[in-house]
């Protein structure tokens, strides 16, 4: 009998993982206790609890190491095999998806704050700038939204032809330009603004409204608009 389950066994009935997932939710669980449950069984030397908690000290970052790692990096931890990793990005990718899918919905976008929720949980944690363009329709309904460039912020990536091209092609009325900060901070750079204004400039051409420039941080957002900066 490996460890883990005599560990368990041996615990309180009410400070079990799984079983306190029964019977008061998982919400109630400490990240090293959803951890440990996706784990399973732990390893000669440690318990499940043990080798979760061990996984989570990992890396500065904590849990939040697990959104952009691969199973070959997860798999290097001691007591991870590529079963583990497995497991555990199969998890992450689950919460992703089902972010995601709350954006299938035709959502109308009254403030900064609704694309913010929208879109905060996919976005804090990557570790490239990622700029996303949201197509609108009359009513400030999501059409739908699209990435438009990966990597650091500039004229050349973000240009005008490739944003209204696909505004276009969506039949939008309006538009709301995003992006993260993978700093955590969103305060914009000169850059930010200058591309925002570029891209204001097209848009009164063209007649499709640059409604707002939201940017992402860790936990928090920055609104040119709100701030009055465009």
């Amino acid at each position: 009998m490996d460890k883990y389950n005599v560990t368990i066994k041996k615990m309180p009935e009410n400070e079990r993982p799984r079983e306190k997932l029964i019977r008061y939710g998982p919400q109630t669980l400490s990240n090293i206790e959803l951890l440990a449950i996706l784990i399973r069984t732990g390893s000669r030397e440690q318990s499940a609890l043990e080798l979760a908690n061990v996984l989570l000290s990992h890396h500065e970052k904590g849990i939040r190491y697990l959104a952009n790692c691969t199973v070959e990096e997860l798999s290097e931890i001691k007591g991870i095999g590529t079963s583990k990793a497995c497991q555990i990005l199969a998890a992450v990718e689950l919460g992703n998806r089902l972010s995601r899918s709350s954006l299938e919905i035709k959502r109308t976008i009254k403030s900064p704050k609704d694309v913010t929720d929208m879109f905060i949980n996919d976005m804090r944690f990557l570790e490239k700038e990622h700029f996303k363009v949201i197509f609108l329709n009359t009513k400030n309904e999501i059409i739908t939204f699209e990435t438009i460039s990966i990597g650091s912020l500039n004229a050349s990536i973000v240009h005008p032809r490739e944003v209204f091209k696909r505004a276009i092609k969506k039949s939008s009325a309006s538009i709301i330009l995003l992006h993260n900060h993978p700093s955590g901070n969103p305060q914009p750079s000169k850059e930010d603004i200058n591309i925002t204004k570029r891209l204001i400039e097209a848009g009164q051409i063209i007649g499709i409204e640059v409604l707002d420039h939201i940017i992402i941080g860790d936990g928090n957002y920055f609104s040119l608009k709100e701030e009055s900066l465009i």
